[in-house]
Formats: C-alpha cells, sequence, structure tokens
C-alpha cells in the first residue's frame, strides 16, 4: 500500500474496519444477498462507528477527513463480496448524502444530514429515467411551482435504495423548455403522498434494493428545493466526479480482491504433480491482470488526491470509471476461469462477483457515454466547469 497517500492513521483505520466488517457485516451477507434486503439494524452500527461521517461536516456530526478514509472504506467494502451491500453503503454515504450536504440549506442538513450520519435515515438518489438513462439532459420528471409548494410527477428508475429509504434526492425539470438550464434538485420524504417504489430484479448486486420509483402529483415545500432552482445539471456534474471515481475505486479493489483470492486457489490446486500456479500460461495471464490492476489503483489515487485538494477532476473521474470497470470486468472473467469449474460453483465467491462486477461499466454512466463525455473534453475541447457558488 502507498504510503505517498495512507498514513499510519490511514492504516489504523483500515484495520479496525476490516475488523468490524468480518464481525457485524460478513455473517449475514449470504442472506442478505438472498432476501434483498440489508436490516436496519447495521445501519446504526455504521453510523455508531462513523462510517457514515468521514467526509462531512463536524457540525453536522461528521468527521471531516480527508478522501483516503474514503477510499479505504470503500476498498474494505468490496472485500465482503456483496457489491449489493456496498452499493447500498455507498450510494447512501456519497450520493444522496452529497447533495444534501452541497446544496441543501441549514434546516435541511439538520432534519437529513445529521441522521443520516448517525445511521438513522437512509437516503437515495433519484436522476436515471426509464425513457433517459444515462442521458442526463433528456430527463422528463417535472416540478411545477404552484405557490408555496413544488408539485412533482415523473418517474425514475435503476435506484439504488430506492425501496427502503427514508428520504429521496431527486433531479427535476422545473422549466422544460430551457434544457440544461431548467433542472433543479429537490428533497423529500419517503411518506410523501404520491411516491411509489417498484423492486427490480437484477442479474447481481442482490442485496441491493434497487428500484423504480413514480412521482404522482408529489406537493412539496418550495423550502425542499435545494441550492438555486435551475442549477441542477451542474450540480450533478460536478458530484459525477465523486461518483465516477467511487466506481472506479470500487473495481480496482473488486479486481485486487478476485486475483488475491485466485493467487491463495492457484498455490493449493494440484494438477499433474504441481499446484496450478506453477504453470507458465497461468502465471503470465495472472501477472497481466495484476499488472492492469495496479496501473488502475494507482491512477484512482492520484485523481482522489487531485479531488481531495479542491480541483474540478470531472475528465480524470470519468477515465477511472472507464478503465477500472472494464479492468475488473476481465478479471473476474479471467479469475473464475482460474478456478476451473469451481469458479461456476456459487459456494465460491467468483460466481457472485463475476455477475456483481458487471454493473460496473453500466451503472453512473455507461462506458458508451462515458467515452463520448471525454472526447468531447479531449477532441471538441468543450469544458465543464463547477456549478457557481
Amino acid at each position: 500500500m502507498s504510503n505517498m497517500y495512507f498514513t499510519e492513521e490511514h492504516q489504523l483505520f483500515r484495520q479496525s474496519l476490516q475488523d468490524f466488517l468480518k464481525k457485524e457485516v460478513v455473517p449475514h451477507i449470504d442472506k442478505w444477498e438472498k432476501t434483498g434486503t440489508v436490516e436496519r439494524f447495521i445501519w446504526k452500527k455504521f453510523g455508531d462507528m462513523g462510517f457514515f461521517g468521514l467526509a462531512y461536516p463536524e457540525a453536522y456530526g461528521g468527521l471531516n477527513l480527508d478522501l483516503f478514509y474514503t477510499v479505504i472504506l470503500l476498498e474494505e467494502l468490496q472485500k465482503v463480496n456483496s457489491g449489493g451491500f456496498a452499493a447500498n453503503i455507498w450510494a447512501h454515504t456519497y450520493l444522496a448524502m452529497t447533495h444534501v450536504n452541497k446544496e441543501g440549506s441549514h434546516e435541511i442538513k439538520e432534519k437529513y444530514l445529521t441522521p443520516s450520519i448517525t445511521g438513522d435515515k437512509i437516503g437515495c438518489l433519484c436522476i436515471s429515467e426509464p425513457f433517459g438513462g444515462s442521458d442526463v439532459a433528456a430527463m422528463r420528471t417535472t416540478a411545477v411551482k404552484q405557490g408555496d409548494s413544488y408539485v412533482i410527477n415523473g418517474s425514475k428508475t435503476f435506484i439504488t435504495n430506492g425501496v427502503y429509504s427514508d428520504y429521496l434526492v431527486v433531479a427535476a425539470k422545473t422549466d422544460v423548455d430551457a434544457g440544461h438550464n431548467g433542472m433543479s434538485i429537490f428533497i423529500m420524504d419517503r411518506d410523501t403522498p404520491g411516491i411509489s417504489a417498484t423492486k427490480l430484479d437484477k442479474l447481481g448486486w442482490r442485496a441491493s434494493d434497487t428500484a423504480e420509483i413514480a412521482f404522482d402529483n408529489v406537493t412539496i415545500p418550495a423550502s425542499n428545493l435545494m441550492g438555486e432552482e435551475g442549477k441542477g445539471f451542474p450540480y450533478i456534474m460536478q458530484h459525477f466526479a465523486l461518483e465516477r471515481l467511487i466506481m472506479g475505486i470500487n473495481a480496482h479493489a473488486r479486481a485486487e480482491y478476485a486475483l488475491e483470492y485466485a493467487r491463495q486457489y492457484m498455490s493449493e490446486r494440484m494438477a499433474f504433480g504441481k499446484t496450478i500456479d506453477k504453470f507458465q500460461a497461468l502465471r503470465h495471464s495472472f501477472v497481466d491482470l495484476y499488472a492492469d490492476m495496479e496501473m488502475c489503483r494507482e491512477y484512482n489515487y492520484m485523481v482522489a488526491n487531485r479531488l481531495n485538494n479542491g480541483e474540478y477532476v470531472v475528465k480524470e473521474a470519468t477515465i477511472s470509471k472507464l478503465k477500472s470497470t472494464k479492468m475488473a470486468d476481465e478479471v473476474a472473467y479471467q479469475c473464475v476461469q482460474f478456478l476451473g469449474g469451481y469458479g461456476y460453483m456459487e459456494e465460491y465467491p467468483m460466481a457472485r462477483l463475476l455477475r456483481d462486477s458487471r454493473l460496473g461499466p453500466i451503472g453512473g454512466g455507461t462506458s458508451e457515454i462515458l467515452r463520448e463525455i471525454i472526447a468531447k473534453m479531449v477532441i471538441d475541447k468543450k469544458e465543464y466547469k463547477p456549478a457557481a457558488k
């Protein structure tokens, strides 16, 4: 582990987190994978340990620590081998809560951010739509102002924590004719009349409650607008940098876990009188994958360091997700092969890991969309800028 980014305090945190996950999370993973429901008690335990508040202000109960504590949290979550459980945690902590922290008023932060940090409230972020997917600008959900209220109509899909969360951070069009400039961000309680959620059945991420959500004349106070009206798109783009970096970090950590498991298996599995890690074809294939993983990991640390220093890293974070998730998919596929028939068995970790990994190049912006975003920045010289404060 690079000492360029991780101090002794970081390493002590990693060890305590590993101990916590081994004791409190790992024994329940198989049950949560089967039921598709992560029980509420674990959220409170995460909150009691301070894990939800790593990056957030002390004024609301956070710890205000540097981004590499978040990197450690993300890496270790991948090593419990449940992409769904990990997604529940990081979607709450770094998707929903990021918007609450950055755009929410003091009153909104007191109502939603503080209990999110303690694990008493769970949030979800609602951006993707059935007809939009990665095309955020094609959003159809509307928010019409009526006196001191907004009325929300539309639908969202592929929403992590979409069924069991306590509140929703929702992007909607406040001006349908203004294109990118007509989008705004709102917050609302789950029990607000007119909100309904349908759980989706997925290939992987089985422990995660992913939902399609409908808004039927949902009326909320105008004070539930977060930030400025019409500034939703730049807010979303700005926070996409963190989301894409998170998925890049998840990918390199997932690949590292898969390779370590495969290496251990290969060192024990005998064929033709020797362990299979002595066969040159397998050794060289393993090393190629390991080298790709290390290159992605070091790149992701560099991007995390720049983001931690306040730089605007949309391009770099987009590259992180694009390349790291492709790498992790290749690692997962080949690690199943290293295990042979056992790689295809559910009692071994690779089958689940392969399914979970496949969402990497899809969620948070498909690889095809990411390539076009990078092309606009690199070839067309388009500049994306932070939302004005």
